[in-house]
Formats: structure tokens, sequence, C-alpha cells
């Protein structure tokens, strides 16, 4: 096939490969900087880190890239994207400024208070002891969250007021998260169930994909520490028609429209973070790049061009992009090291990988990399996602615990029950 364009996906995760493997797929060149095993196979990968925003706009004058995509957030909340810009390079994601939507809590926060976007009531504090005095006056656990950016560890869910103080006491006097916790936000926790729901964006119109659901905690049951995500599935039931409707209605246009009248309109994915209760949506979180591991099951499940997609987002112009219902659903199961979500062992080989893939099912590489002896080793927590689209969620669940059942390695562990909300109880 000819290639047509020239793309660098910035990133090392299971997301990236999701995107590089799209995109290679519909006949662009890939590099991924700084990519691992998996984005390899599907293109080939640069030296760079994510977060070497110098070294990232290097590589792509150097590689007279076409489209830059931008996975995680720090890069965008460092201003990669401007950056590229000001060298006239094109890229799929938020200017720095819009990227506060997820750099900043407070700023989302009051972004939403400002134009009338559903969330929870919520207060800021920089003194210790003023939100003390918040949580024990409110009576109730309310959510601690780090303003900055944490590494998906600075939010706490209380169990109760002694144990949200402790939090308080983390984040604004021990200083357990630097800067990003220098100001916190104290939120109510709400009820309800959680969905992710990704929009492409343009600056003033968005086309929806699939509404997926997440797996935070790292066991059966949604049992143990939070992590990263244990898996994914797509489309969840839990996001109707109608809570579609009011998510684009009540969250997604006022978003739009605010963040264009503040003069820093959003290009790229804005995901919104859920809280769905008898029928209600509101924002729990943005995010403004696409979630991790919800993009193993938003590939399969969009039915249209992920190069026309991207490059539409960032020219400003998705006017010729159709919204696209999922016809297929998906199911990805995070495989994890030893010791995740903790400090994670490394350097295992990984066994099964050379496996023949049944129809639809697919495996995605993270936490890993290729020795110079050719084997693929364990480099992270999150070592794989493997999973399966189908036409029903039920058989992409089959599929995706058949080929997990046959990979290996030493200490491997993860959840038997991905899909848990929409599928009757499954042992693996």
């Amino acid at each position: 096939m000819e290639t047509r364009a020239r793309v660098i996906v910035v990133g090392s995760g299971a997301r990236e490969h999701a995107l590089a493997a799209a995109l290679s797929s519909g006949g662009h060149e890939v590099v991924s900087a700084p990519g691992n095993a998996g984005t390899a196979v599907v293109g080939r990968n640069a030296p760079v880190g994510a977060d070497d925003v110098a070294g990232l706009v290097d590589l792509a004058v150097r590689e007279r890239a076409d489209l830059v995509v931008v996975g995680p957030e720090a890069p965008l909340t460092a201003g990669l994207v401007d950056a590229l810009a000001a060298r006239g390079i094109r890229a799929f994601g938020p200017s720095r400024a819009a990227a506060r939507l997820e750099g900043s809590k407070a700023f989302m926060k009051e972004f939403c208070a400002r134009h009338g976007i559903p969330t929870a009531a919520f207060a800021v504090f920089d003194d210790a002891d003023a939100a003390e005095r918040y949580v024990r006056a409110a009576g109730r656990p309310l959510v601690v969250k780090a303003d900055g950016l944490a590494a998906g560890k600075g939010v706490v869910v209380p169990a109760g007021v002694d144990e949200a103080c402790a939090a308080v006491d983390r984040m604004l006097r021990q200083r357990e998260f630097g800067a990003a916790g220098a100001r916190i936000v104290v939120e109510e926790l709400l009820p309800g169930e959680e969905a992710s729901f990704h929009v492409v964006c343009d600056g003033t119109r968005g086309v929806a994909l699939a509404p997926a659901q997440d797996h935070k905690r790292v066991g059966d049951g949604d049992c143990g520490p939070n992590t990263g995500g244990m898996g994914a599935y797509a489309p969840a039931p839990v996001v109707t028609p109608e809570v579609h409707a009011r998510v684009m209605r009540e969250v997604v246009g006022p978003t739009l429209a605010g963040m264009a009248a503040e003069g820093m309109p959003f290009r790229g994915v804005l995901f919104v973070g859920l809280m769905i209760d008898q029928g209600v949506p509101r924002v729990l979180e943005f995010n403004v790049r696409f979630g991790d591991p919800e993009t193993a099951v938003l590939v399969p499940t969009y039915d249209g061009d992920w190069f026309e997609l991207l490059d539409a987002s960032a020219r400003g112009d998705l006017s010729g992009v159709e919204a696209r219902p999922p016809t297929r659903s998906a199911l990805a199961v995070v495989m994890a090291a030893e010791g995740y979500p903790g400090k994670p062992r490394v350097g295992d080989r990984i066994e099964g990988l050379d496996a023949h893939l049944p129809p639809g099912a697919f495996v995605l590489h993270a936490g890993t990399e290729r020795g110079a002896d050719g084997a693929v080793t364990t480099r992270g927590g999150r070592v794989l996602a493997v999973g399966a689209s189908a036409p029903s969620l039920d058989a992409a669940a089959r599929t995706a615990y058949e080929v997990v059942g046959g990979i290996h390695w030493t200490g491997e562990h993860h959840r038997r029950d991905i899909g848990r909300r929409a599928l009757a109880p499954r042992a693996t």
C-alpha cells in the first residue's frame, strides 16, 4: 500500500500502539517517539522521550512530519502543540492554554462553574487548616484532589472524614505530590456509575466516539488499590442514547463554546470522565488526551478513517467527518507485571506473543522492550492490553480472555471480570 502521510505518534503505551497501528493500517508511515516493542512492528521508533518538547520538535522537522499525534498529557500541558505550530507543523492535541482543562483541576472546576456545566460542588484550597475545617464542617467524606498532574495518583476517595483530612495533610503540608499538590480541590462524592466519553474536537464542533468504561481497581470486583486502568470495554450500556444526547448538549457544547469565548479554542480529544446516576450525567474530570486503556477499545469500534479524523481535528475543520455510532463491541484486558500498581518487577521474558490470533483479536504493547536477542521483556507496570472486537460484547470477552490465557511471564496478573457491569460474571 502506498504511503500517504508521515505521522509521528508521541508516547510509549498501549494507547500509542493502538493509534500507531490504526494509522499504519491506513497506509501511513508511522514514527513512534519513543514507542515500545509493539510500535516498532507497525512502524519505527525514534529514541526521543515524550517529555522532551525540544527533541520532539526537532524530530518532527527532521522527519518532515505531516501530522504529530500527541498521546500523553504531560507534553500537551508543557506546550508541545504550540512549539510545533511555531515551526509550521500540524499536531493533534490542544494548545498549552487549552490543556489546562486537565493540567489544573481547580481551573477545570471553576470553568465548569462559569459555564454552567454539571459537576460536583467543590472548593479550592492552598491552606491546609482551612481545608481541614471545611472537611470537618461537612461531616462526611469529601474527595480530595491535587490540582496538578500527579501521574494518576493525586485523587483520594476517602472512607471517612479523618481519612480526608489525612489526604489534605499529605498534599498541602507534607507536599507528597510536590508542586502538583500545592493547591487542592475538595469536592462532593458523586453517586452513580462512571463512564469515559471521548469527543474529537476542532474548536467549535465535536465527533463523539463509542462511550467506554474503564476498570481502575487492581482486583476483581473492583477491589484493591487504584491503577492507571486494568481494562476497558465499549460501548458502555450506561451511556444510553438519552444520556449521550445530554452529554453532548449539556457538557460538550458548553465546553467548546466556553473555551472559544475565553480565547483558547479546544482542538484534540476531549475525554469527559462522567458519573451517571439515574440517567443524569455529571462531570468528574476532563482529560485532554485519549484514555489508556480506553483507546484499545475506541480504535476498533470506530468505523471511519483514523488519519482523516485526527488530521481534520488538527486542521480545525471536522465538517466533513461524520459521527459514526459503533456497530461492534470491543473489550481489552490489561496484563500487568508483578508488583503493579506499586513497584513493578521488570525484565521478565514474555512468552506466547508469536501465537496466531483469532479473528478480531489484538495484542497492544505498553511496558515492553525488545532485547538484542529478539526476546520481548517487561519494562513497566502495565505490560500489554490484550483484547478483541466482535459483534457482541460477550463474544469480544470470550476471544480476549482466550488470547490472554496463551500469554505468560513470571508474576503476570490481570483482572478476570473486565466488562462485569455489562456481562455475566466469568472466571478465567
